[in-house]
């Protein structure tokens, strides 16, 4: 539906939303691909110290924005309540949840896609190993695990994930040590692509030394979701 949108009917779509989630309510805000043409909606979940408004998810919305991707971002319930302490997981599966519903009843996207940062990309994975009706998901430095405990792995539910999965970590993430993912990719599907982003911290930020700037990088990721969100199209 959403790609067949003249580029005023999608910006008439853009919105500020309060969504109910039980007996709490949340902030969402949806925009638009900037782009010529809108070709999924993203639901963007922020990290454990972030919120829908910090840096870094602004920053990852508009490069995704400018290829392609409309995007829906939005604060976990304990971040609307600006606590520091994150919710539970099955509270923050609920969030996301209504989220998404709320998203569906305003956009009726034809194309879905979960995921975030870090906790957020982790909260979407577990809805995605649930069977939880999405066409992608899309992970911002997946917190295999905490940094310092690399026996403490994240991993067990990622083989249930069906849907088309594509995955962005920096080689210096603490909360993901590279030779630990590829040995949990090798329990995974073809579904699941992994990109790599060379001398990038949790933060995607790059030392000066490695000769790129965290705008750069921040391209780099978005170019590769615009290439993987067209494999997936089967374009």
């Amino acid at each position: 539906m959403f790609e067949t949108m003249s580029e005023r009917e999608r910006q008439a779509l853009r919105g500020e939303w309060r969504v109910r989630v039980g007996s709490e309510e949340t902030s969402t805000v949806y925009e638009p691909a900037s782009g010529s043409e809108q070709r999924a909606v993203l639901i963007l979940a922020h990290g454990a110290g972030g919120n829908m408004n910090d840096r870094s998810v602004l920053s990852t919305a508009n490069a995704l924005r400018a290829r392609g991707f409309g995007v829906a971002r939005f604060n976990f319930l304990y971040k609307e309540k600006k606590s520091s302490r994150p919710d539970p997981m099955p509270k923050l599966k609920d969030c996301y949840t209504a989220v998404v519903k709320r998203v569906r009843d305003e956009l009726a996207p034809a194309t879905l896609v979960i995921g975030g940062r870090s906790m957020g990309g982790r909260a979407a994975s577990m809805l995605a190993a649930d069977g939880f009706a999405c066409d992608g998901l899309l992970l911002l430095a997946y917190p295999l695990h905490p940094p310092g405990k690399p026996d403490q792995l994240r991993d067990a539910h990622l083989p249930a994930i069906k849907v088309p999965v594509v995955c962005f970590n920096g080689t210096r993430d603490p909360f993901c040590t590279p030779s630990l993912m590829e040995s949990v990719l090798q329990r995974l599907g073809d579904n699941w692509e992994m990109h790599w982003v060379e001398g990038a911290d949790h933060s995607f930020h790059v030392l000066k030394s490695s000769g790129k700037t965290d705008a750069q990088v921040m391209n780099e990721i978005a170019d590769g979701s615009r290439t993987w969100l067209s494999k997936l199209k089967g374009d």
